[in-house]
Parts: C-alpha cells; sequence; structure tokens
C-alpha cells in the first residue's frame, strides 16, 4: 500500500521489530517534524525528502538503557558522557542509576538532562551522597547518610526526570548496618509511589571486623520481603557473592516466588557480568526483565576528569574494574549467546523498560504520532568471541552492533568510542 504525503525522512526496506504494536516484519518507516508518521510497507520513496536504505538492518524502537551512569564530572571517574552511552551508541533514552541524590538533583537536571541530545531519566540515590566517588567510601551510604522526607519530596517535585530510586542489597553494607538502609529505600519508593531498583552482589569490602555475623546467600531472602510490585532486583549475573546464584551454585528458591509476585528483573551488565552464572540462571528459568548496560568510568577506558586520582588503593581488587568493552547493543549479544532469542531481547530494551518508566505513551514504541526514537541495529553472522570480567568465553554465531539512531528525527551515527569492535572465533 503507498501512502501519497509528505514525509521528511523513510526509513525503508528494515526489519522492524516492535513489540509494544506486535510488528515483526519487513516495513518502511516514514518519519516528519520529527515523529512517527507511518509504519507500513512500500511507503512511496517520491513521498520523503530523504531515503535511507536500511534492507537487511533491524529497524527497533529507540533502544532505553535502564542502568547508565552519567552525572559526568559530578561523580567523578564514575559519570560518563551521556550522549557517548547514548545517542552515539545507537541508544536514545538512558536511566542514570543512583547518580542524583535530594541534594544533587537540580544540578543533573541543569547541566546533565537537559543540554543531552539522548533522552536522560534517573533513578534517585536513596542515599544523600548519591553517585559520587563515594562508591569507594562506604562510610557515606549508612542510614545517617539517608533523609527519607528530603528523597521522596525531590522524586514528587520532579516526575519529568526522576522514575524510581536506587539502593543497594551487599554484604559489605549489611555487615556494617544491618538491613536498615533497604528499609528506608522501601519506605522511599513506596511513599514516592516509584519502583525501588536494589543492587545485588557484593560491593563494599568487608570491614576490618569481619562479617559481623552477616551471610551474603541470607540477603535476597531478607531484602525481597520488604519489596513491592514492580521494584527490581539488579545483576542477576554478578559474579560477585549475594547475588542469583549462591555459593552452591543454584538460583535461590526465593527469585521464583519473587517474580510470580511482580518483581522484575534487570540485567545490570557492565563488569558484574558474569556468563558462567548466567548460564546457570537462564537454565533455571530466568529470564531478565529489562537490560541495562551498566557502562562507568572504572569499567571502561575513558581519560578521567582533571584533578581525580590516577589510582585508588582499592583499584587492583575494585569490583568494578573491568577489562571487556561492552555497550547496550553488545549486552543484547550476550543475552542471545546464552540461549535467548531476538524476539526476547528486544523487549527488554524497548517496551519492558518504558514500562518500567511509566513512559510507555512516550517511548519505547514505533507507533503513529510518537517521537521517531528509532535504533537501527547490523546483525552480523558468523562465529564471535564474547568475553566477560572472569574472562570467561562464549562463542556467538551471531553479532548486533548499532548502525545509528534516530532521535526525535534527528540522525546520530553509532561512533562512540566506547564501542567494541568485532572478535571473530
Amino acid at each position: 500500500m503507498s501512502v501519497n504525503a509528505s514525509f521528511d525522512i523513510i526509513l525503508r526496506g528494515g526489519r522492524v521489530i516492535c513489540p509494544a504494536s506486535g510488528i515483526d516484519g519487513i516495513r518502511d518507516v516514514a518519519i516528519r517534524n520529527g515523529k512517527i508518521a507511518a509504519v507500513q510497507p512500500d511507503i512511496l520513496p517520491a513521498s520523503a525528502k530523504a531515503v535511507i536504505d536500511v534492507t537487511g538492518k533491524l529497524v527497533l524502537p529507540g533502544l532505553i538503557d535502564t542502568h547508565a551512569h552519567v552525572y559526568q564530572y559530578v561523580s567523578g571517574r564514575f559519570g560518563m558522557n551521556p550522549d557517548m552511552v547514548g545517542v552515539h551508541s545507537g541508544v536514545t533514552a538512558v536511566v542514570d542509576q543512583g547518580g542524583p541524590s535530594c541534594m544533587t538533583l537540580p544540578g543533573f537536571r541543569h547541566f546533565i538532562a537537559e543540554p543531552a541530545k539522548s533522552r536522560v531519566y534517573a533513578f534517585l540515590s536513596a542515599y544523600l551522597v548519591g553517585g559520587l566517588e563515594g562508591h569507594y567510601y562506604p562510610q557515606l551510604y549508612s542510614p545517617d547518610g539517608v533523609d527519607i522526607d528530603a528523597t521522596v519530596k525531590a522524586a514528587r517535585a520532579n516526575p519529568d526526570i526522576v522514575r524510581g530510586i536506587k539502593a543497594h542489597a551487599e554484604i559489605g553494607g549489611f555487615a556494617r548496618w544491618g538491613i536498615r538502609v533497604i528499609e528506608m529505600a522501601a519506605e522511599i519508593g513506596r511513599r514516592a509511589e516509584l519502583p525501588v531498583y536494589v543492587h545485588f552482589g557484593q560491593l563494599w569490602g568487608l570491614p576490618a571486623s569481619g562479617a559481623n555475623g552477616e551471610d551474603a546467600d541470607t540477603i535476597l531472602t531478607r531484602v525481597i520481603p520488604l519489596l513491592k510490585e514492580g521494584d527490581v532486583l539488579a545483576h542477576p549475573f554478578t559474579r560477585h557473592p549475594g547475588g542469583f546464584i549462591n555459593r552452591e551454585g543454584e538460583v535461590h528458591p526465593v527469585i521464583r516466588a519473587a517474580l510470580d509476585r511482580g518483581l522484575k528483573v534487570d540485567v545490570g551488565h557492565g563488569s558484574h557480568f558474569s556468563y558462567r552464572l548466567a548460564k546457570k540462571a537462564v537454565a533455571a528459568g530466568i529470564v531478565p526483565t529489562t537490560l541495562g548496560a551498566d557502562i562507568h568510568g572504572y569499567n571502561t577506558h575513558v581519560p578521567a576528569p582533571a584533578g581525580t586520582p590516577d589510582q585508588h588503593e582499592d583499584d587492583e581488587n575494585h569490583p568494578f574494574a573491568g577489562q571487556a568493552k561492552f555497550s547496550l547493543v553488545q549486552a543484547m549479544s550476550s543475552m542471545m549467546a546464552l540461549g535467548l532469542s531476538l524476539e526476547q531481547v528486544v523487549p527488554m530494551v524497548t517496551s519492558n523498560p518504558a514500562k518500567l518508566l511509566g513512559r510507555e505513551s512516550a517511548i519505547g514504541a514505533l507507533k503513529v504520532g510518537m517521537d521517531a526514537d528509532v535504533s537501527v541495529l547490523t546483525r552480523r553472522l558468523g562465529r564471535f568471541v564474547l568475553r566477560d570480567n572472569e574472562d570467561n568465553r562464549v562463542i556467538a554465531d551471531s553479532l548486533l552492533q548499532p548502525a545509528f539512531c534516530m532521535r526525535a528525527g534527528v540522525r546520530y551515527d553509532a561512533d562512540a568510542s566506547i564501542l567494541p569492535e568485532a572478535v571473530a572465533a
């Protein structure tokens, strides 16, 4: 069927996959005034000012990275440029996990979210310190560093940006303060009516006095009852103690019950990710809801801002340390290398995160009238080596790579310096 209309751009001949619309097939995508104007076969090329041939490529709703760290400069070496991990990596929306706090959110809005070409959202830190380089200083993350009333107020006052709350449930914190911080974060989430995104897997070293009677394998069973439907369990495939896989190498039995009552799972790939443990979890039926890349300045090779330490006493053994380059699209390839299908993975970076953010009407779909946020990927067939930060290696029979994206109809090539190159097996 032809369309007799004037469009600005037609993306012609690609395989369009839009889970929210139930579309999977060869379609043309027409864009007018920065909006999706039509998605259908055989739109007349003459009806557009420009036609981009995407034959043989995947055309997806703009990818959404549910685990980013983009409070650049304010969070020292930790924070990335939002457009480096966003539009220049083929990703149209990024969700900063715990960078801004109730104290630093105005700066995040003015200096990060508003100037960025990518869409930028945030899960507000439950801690006053937010995502500063305080990750090196666990004493800043005690219950004394949480202000429930102020954090709820900040979240309610900034609903366009703040779409959730970030907290950590791990043995280093539990050995110092017990479960109190998570109780406070859960209360913030309930009062703000927002999902709480909970980091699992050891983050901080144990205090000098040891584990203080804490057992990393009990953390999930104690934290999950505090959480509500829609809250998020992060880092299911972590290589650090306290994740979904216990010391016996089995998936915690509480996970299935948690999923059955509506809790969600975000991969939070990054330097935590382990193919060894991911294989066990996937084999046990754990299919993540969303897929965040978790790229930051400790696990990606970018220049450190002037004045930040070249090294830290914990650098060598720091759990954030990374050696394998990756991106959100590379993380999609990781999921497929674990045996999940492309059709299972695409919702993790499109429709599912849009629901998590409560933004289904604005992002995560290719529907007429919505902003033209579109990600175009190349799928290469062959044999490719993927590796994690334990140096486990898997052989993938296909590799996804970003070609370009459209953000509200404006094209951005996938030219970020952090993007990994294909490694043939």
